[in-house]
C-alpha cells in the first residue's frame, strides 16, 4: 500500500527553556499537542526533557517517558543526536567552541571528549529500539570542514584521508545501530564534512555502503549552497528516512553571495525564515516524497532571524498539516479494470 507522510511534528531543541511550558517533557509537549502537532522530536541531550542512558538501560522509563508525550497528544518522532554526532569528530579549530556541547568532565580534552560523544551514539541506538523508534537524527562532524575553499591549495589526499578517518570513526557505530534495527539520518549541513550529495557519497563509500546510514532531508541548507534539493530527492530518496521542515531565502545583491559577508543572520543574503516566509518550494517538496512513498515524519524546524518562535511554532503546524499528500490508493486513470486480455490487445493493433 503507498505511504502517506506523518506529521505534523515539531523539533524541540529550539524551544527549551527554563519558564513554563517549555521546562519539562510533560510541559513542553501539552504545548506543542496543543498547537496541532502530532509528534515531537526530542533532543536526546537536553537533561530538562529526556535522560538518555535511562532510556538505553530501561524499557520502564521508556514506557514512561512515552506515556507522558501521549498524555500531551503526541509521540515521539525520532531522538536527535545533533550535538553528540558533531562532537564524533571534530577539527581542532573548533575545539573551543563545541567543547560547549560536552559535559564539564571533558572539556579541554579532544580525546575524552571524542570517548563521550561515542558512547552517546550507542546509548541511543539502544534507547530508540527501546522507545520503538526506527531512526535518529544528527550530524556527522568535522574533520576537513576548514579546508572547503581550495585556497590555499589542499595538499593531494587531505579530503581522501579526512573522509576515510570520519568512516573508521562511524562504521563501527553504525554496526551499534545494525544491530539495534536503527537507522542513523545525518543532516546534511555546512559546518559538517557531509554537506550535500556527493560528500554525503564519500562518506557513504568510507562506511562500506552500510545499509544504516540515511538522510534527514533538511532544503533549507541547499537553498543557501543553492543545490537543486527537489533532484536531490530523485537522487538520494532511498536514504531518505526523516524530514526537516525548515524555511529559507537568498537574496544575493552587488555586497553578497552565498558566502554572506560574516554578517549576522539579519543581514545576510542567505538567512532561515519560518514556514511560508521563505523561498522554499515545500508543494514540490512535499510532491517529491509522495511520489517516493516517503511514510516517515515531517518534523518542523525553527531558526528564523525575525519571526517570535512561538508564532512560528504555531503556524509551521497548520503549515505542514496543509501540505502532506494523502497518497491515492487508486490511479485516477484505472477506468477500465478487468485482467489483462492478450487477444483483445493484439487486436486493438490490428494483430492477427
Amino acid at each position: 500500500m503507498p505511504k502517506t507522510m506523518k506529521g505534523p511534528g515539531i523539533f524541540l531543541a529550539q524551544f527549551v527553556g527554563d519558564a513554563a511550558p517549555f521546562d519539562t517533557l510533560p510541559n513542553i509537549t501539552k504545548w506543542a499537542g496543543g498547537l496541532g502537532y502530532k509528534g515531537v522530536q526530542i533532543p536526546s541531550g537536553e537533561s530538562k526533557l529526556f535522560d538518555l542512558r535511562k532510556a538505553a538501560e530501561s524499557a520502564d522509563y521508556c514506557q514512561e517517558v512515552k506515556g507522558i508525550c501521549a498524555g500531551g497528544g503526541v509521540e515521539i518522532t525520532e531522538l536527535s543526536v545533533h550535538t553528540q554526532g558533531q562532537l564524533v569528530a571534530v577539527h581542532p579549530a573548533y575545539d573551543a567552541q563545541f567543547d560547549a556541547f560536552a559535559p564539564q568532565e571533558v572539556r579541554g580534552n579532544p580525546s575524552a571528549r571524542q570517548a563521550w560523544a561515542v558512547e552517546q551514539m550507542k546509548l541511543a541506538a539502544k534507547a530508540s529500539r527501546n522507545l520503538g523508534l526506527d531512526t535518529v537524527v544528527g550530524f556527522t562532524g568535522a574533520l576537513a570542514f576548514p579546508y572547503l575553499y581550495p585556497w590555499p591549495q589542499r595538499p593531494e589526499g587531505l579530503i581522501e584521508e579526512a573522509f576515510g578517518e570520519l568512516g573508521r570513526r562511524w562504521k563501527p557505530i553504525l554496526d551499534i545501530y545494525e544491530e539495534h534495527g536503527v537507522d542513523v539520518a545525518f543532516e546534511l549541513h555546512p559546518g559538517e564534512d557531509v554537506f550535500d550529495g556527493a560528500t554525503f557519497e564519500m562518506f557513504l563509500d568510507a562506511v562500506g555502503g552500510h545499509k544504516r546510514c540515511a538522510i534527514n532531508y533538511d532544503p533549507s541548507h541547499f537553498l543557501l549552497q543553492q543545490l537543486d534539493y527537489l533532484a536531490f530527492i530523485d537522487l538520494y530518496h532511498e536514504r531518505i528516512r526523516a524530514f526537516h521542515v525548515k524555511d529559507a531565502e537568498f537574496n544575493p545583491d552587488g555586497r553578497q553571495g552565498v558566502y554572506s559577508g560574516y554578517q549576522p543572520w539579519i543581514n545576510r543574503a542567505g538567512r532561515f525564515r519560518s514556514l511560508g516566509d521563505g523561498q522554499v518550494d515545500f508543494t514540490g517538496i512535499f510532491s517529491k516524497l509522495a511520489q517516493y512513498d516517503y511514510g516517515s515524519w515531517a518534523v518542523l524546524e525553527w531558526e528564523c532571524c525575525l519571526k517570535h518562535p512561538e508564532d512560528g511554532a504555531a503556524e509551521g503546524a497548520h503549515f505542514i498539516e496543509n501540505h502532506i499528500i494523502r497518497v491515492t490508493e487508486k490511479a485516477f486513470d484505472d477506468f477500465a479494470g478487468g485482467n489483462t486480455d492478450l487477444a483483445a490487445l493484439r487486436k486493438m493493433m490490428g494483430i492477427a
